[in-house]
């Protein structure tokens, strides 16, 4: 980087990474990552379909869902006042409605999330911008495409789950044989090695990365 060059930080507000651009290069911006905002929303939404009527509010699932809406919006446009009433009408109306009775579980894990949340976008407000004026002028918002990628070149085989351990070089030359698969490339470069190697089609490279 040159010492006058403009750089953009997109994180996932983490108090573990918040610091880190600044240690990198103290002159760049720094914004909260649209897609881990919306992520979260994503599940408060799901969440609310879910929340069970109430005497009083029959549609209090809809109204939940109508004001996530509207916080959404709030936030796309980086008005984080607003946004700061929304989430606490919300926290009202998790809290101090199932006060004196007993919260379906479906309410007391939303109620949870919502906390969480609420304390989330507090916490990195001042790292929020107008999203939708910085979309319309195609700067960036959102860490999705690198998401994406690590998503498919790393995560679906190389993730807790799957019990695997590679070492440093082993990662690395895997990394590069997951990479040319999904970019169809796998089998050109067997071609340069190979002279005589065949290839008939998608399959075979499919083959290939799972016998590695």
């Amino acid at each position: 980087m040159q010492a006058n060059q403009t750089v953009i930080f997109l994180t996932d507000g983490g108090e573990d990474i918040r610091d880190l651009p600044r240690y990198l290069y103290s002159l760049s911006e720094h914004y909260l990552d649209w897609f881990h905002v919306t992520m979260r929303l994503t599940v408060l939404a799901n969440m609310a379909k879910s929340l069970p009527p109430l005497p009083e509010v029959p549609d209090f699932a809809a109204r939940i869902g109508a004001d996530l809406e509207k916080l959404k919006w709030l936030l796309w446009h980086g008005n984080t006042f607003r946004a700061d009433q929304v989430l606490s009408w919300l926290e009202d109306d998790l809290i101090h409605r199932h006060r004196g009775r007993e919260p379906a579980a479906s309410a007391g894990q939303a109620r949870e999330y919502l906390g969480e949340f609420a304390t989330y976008i507090r916490s990195n407000t001042h790292l929020i911008p107008n999203y939708g004026e910085r979309h319309r002028c195609g700067e960036a918002i959102s860490s999705a495409l690198a998401e994406s990628t690590v998503n498919q070149v790393i995560s679906k085989r190389m993730v807790k789950k799957q019990q695997m351990r590679w070492s440093p070089t082993g990662a690395q030359l895997f990394l590069q044989v997951r990479t040319a698969v999904l970019n169809n490339g796998l089998a050109s470069r067997f071609r340069r090695w190979y002279p005589g190697f065949t290839h008939h089609g998608g399959p075979a490279e499919v083959k290939v990365d799972s016998a590695a």
